[in-house]
């Protein structure tokens, strides 16, 4: 096609116009037209002919001017789709090249532009569309509100102005905090859950139905339901939660005084241990701390009514048997009294609590409760007594040793060669060390017992005897024996030497054999192993020789132990028992030696 207004166009319209304006002229001349009727009509075809052209120039102007528009359009729809997406570093054609392209090049060299922008528009809505979604989504799940239609999907309201990558960017973020923050709210729920369902094991309530009172989805049974962990779900779980601690609290106090009573009535009834046994998983709680205790039902209702029932069952048993009881509490508090050497309390005697209980004047229950509090004071006291009594054990087996020593000593057989003499010889080496020792262990002891004595501002009594007087008079009886000891060396002494005299003036003679009872003095046997067991020595009236008393040797004689300490201290002690033949001897030699020698036939 050739160019509007080229030569060769022009030539060729010139040509055809003119060929036709001759055919027109002849036709006129044919038909006998004039001169002004031709010039008529040529002037009307001149006008139709400008006519055509301007019509031509006006819908070419249009057309012009529509496709400026066009272009304009398109470069405006461009410049706001690549604002949008935040692409303003984009180059186009028509930028580079807009001077020498006509307007259907720069047309068509943007409307693919454009074309792609908004498919790259479409795509960037939809990223954001899924991005609110999923935000408005976990917003709702956290604010509680999370049942989102297709409704409310398509109206949640897009920003079309800003596309961008950032903003995009920014959405992202957003949803990755709030999906940590979903993660974070979901494990804190599961977390309260399996701590709700711990508690309600331990306690033996329903699950399912606490839980379900805080919100239905955390029951687990409904599949379709997400887990619901809005604010009002954690804070209901953390009351359901701090609701069963208090109530498990409650329980294992309750518990721990059903489970004292039971100790204390099984103690009281001396209950075999199958019945004890029944109820030794409820006992266990004893022994751990709230947070230990896990076994499921252990706090259940059933199991506290069971062991209540258990208590008021034996509460009933030992109403029945409140005196059995009583006297065996009694004489408990006897036996500990006796170990100890405390005096027990009159009060509660057995004769006293059999008349009140018969009576009716005294509670059973109140009897028996003082007594316990009497066989309370009686071990605490025996605690406070300990040292001063595993020091008088040491004082009274050192007594042991001396007696068996001195018993020993008398034996003439000793240094016999016979089998086990070597393990008395030892003993005895180990006797005479213990021995010695003795008056520190006295004076020691009496410092001890004067010291508790002060701090507790009461008298240390032994079987009813203050240990004190028994010590001071043991420490004034040794020291009697001791001179009296003395006193019969200087008298043997005086004997050998009034003898050796009298075998000088008159010549030596045999002395009279001495009895077996003296050879082996004080039940002196042999045993088994040969070895030398003396008899226990026993503190008569007629004795010449007593023996220290310690407080073993008249416990059983507590009221008239210082009139019997008197007597024994106003004895003549002599610890040799003479035979007969000796003790003439002696009076022979001494009244010899007052009198002549006697006549030589």
């Amino acid at each position: 096609m050739l160019a509007l207004g080229s030569p060769a166009a022009s030539v060729r319209a010139s040509t055809t116009c003119s060929a036709l304006l001759r055919e027109l002229e002849q036709i006129w001349k044919d038909i006998g037209e004039s001169e002004l009727e031709k010039d008529r009509m040529l002037l009307e075809l001149e006008k139709e002919c400008l006519e055509v052209y301007r019509r031509k120039v006006d819908e070419a102007a249009n057309a012009k001017a529509r496709l400026h528009q066009s272009v304009a359009a398109k470069e405006a729809e461009l410049a706001s789709l690549m604002a949008a997406l935040g692409e303003l570093n984009l180059r186009t054609p028509i930028q580079t090249d807009k001077r020498s392209a006509s307007l259907k090049q720069q047309l068509a060299s943007v409307t693919p532009l454009v074309e792609d922008m908004r498919i790259k528009k479409e795509e960037r809505i939809k990223q954001f569309s899924d991005l609110k979604v999923q935000i408005e989504k976990i917003n709702g799940e956290i604010s509680g509100y999370n049942q989102l239609n297709n409704a409310a999907v398509s109206s949640l309201p897009t920003e079309e102005d800003d596309l961008s990558l950032r903003k995009l960017t920014e959405y992202q973020t957003h949803l990755h905090v709030l999906q940590k923050e979903k993660s974070e709210r979901l494990n804190k729920v599961l977390e309260y859950v399996d701590e709700v369902h711990s508690l309600c094991g331990v306690l033996g309530l329903d699950f399912g139905k606490t839980v379900s009172d805080v919100h239905p989805s955390l029951d687990g049974t409904s599949i379709e339901q997400a887990t619901n962990i809005s604010n009002s779900t954690l804070e209901g779980l953390e009351q359901s939660i701090i609701k069963l601690k208090n109530e498990r609290t409650f329980r294992i106090q309750k518990v721990k005084d059903i489970v004292g009573s039971l100790h204390e009535l099984w103690n009281l009834m001396d209950s075999p241990k199958q019945e004890r046994n029944k109820f030794a998983r409820v006992s266990s709680i004893l022994k751990l701390s709230e947070t230990e205790i896990r076994e499921p039902d252990i706090l259940s209702l059933q199991i506290i009514e069971q062991a209540s029932a258990e208590v008021e069952r034996l509460t009933k048993l030992k109403a029945s048997r409140m005196k059995e009881l009583v006297m065996k509490r009694r004489s408990e508090l006897e036996e500990i009294c006796r170990m100890t050497h405390i005096a027990p309390d009159t009060s509660t005697s057995a004769e006293k609590s059999i008349a009140l209980i018969d009576s009716g004047l005294v509670d059973p229950s109140e009897l028996l409760a003082n007594i316990e509090a009497q066989i309370t004071k009686a071990k605490d006291e025996a605690m406070s007594r300990k040292e001063i009594m595993d020091r008088l054990d040491r004082w009274i087996s050192s007594c042991e040793e001396e007696n068996w020593l001195e018993d020993y000593s008398q034996d003439e057989n000793r240094f016999s060669a016979g089998r086990g003499g070597h393990i008395n010889l030892k003993r005895a080496e180990r006797a005479r060390v213990t021995v010695t020792k003795i008056p520190a262990i006295v004076d020691n002891l009496i410092n001890k017992t004067l010291s508790w004595e002060t701090e507790r501002q009461m008298s240390f009594l032994y079987d009813g005897v203050r240990l004190v007087s028994i010590l001071e008079d043991y420490k004034l009886t040794r020291q009697q024996k001791e001179e009296e000891k003395k006193r019969y060396r200087d008298q043997k002494k005086l004997q050998d030497l009034l003898l050796t005299e009298k075998e000088s003036m008159y010549g030596s003679k045999p002395s009279p054999k001495r009895s077996n009872s003296f050879r082996k003095p004080n039940g002196f046997r042999p045993n088994g192993n040969g070895s030398m067991t003396p008899k226990p020595r026993r503190n008569s009236v007629g004795c010449s020789t007593p023996e220290l008393l310690t407080p073993r040797s008249y416990t059983g004689r507590q009221n008239g132990y210082f009139k019997e300490m008197r007597r024994l201290s106003t004895a003549p002690l002599n610890f040799v028992a003479l035979s007969k033949e000796e003790t003439m001897s002696y009076a022979s030699v001494c009244g010899s030696e007052l009198g002549s020698p006697p006549h030589q036939g």
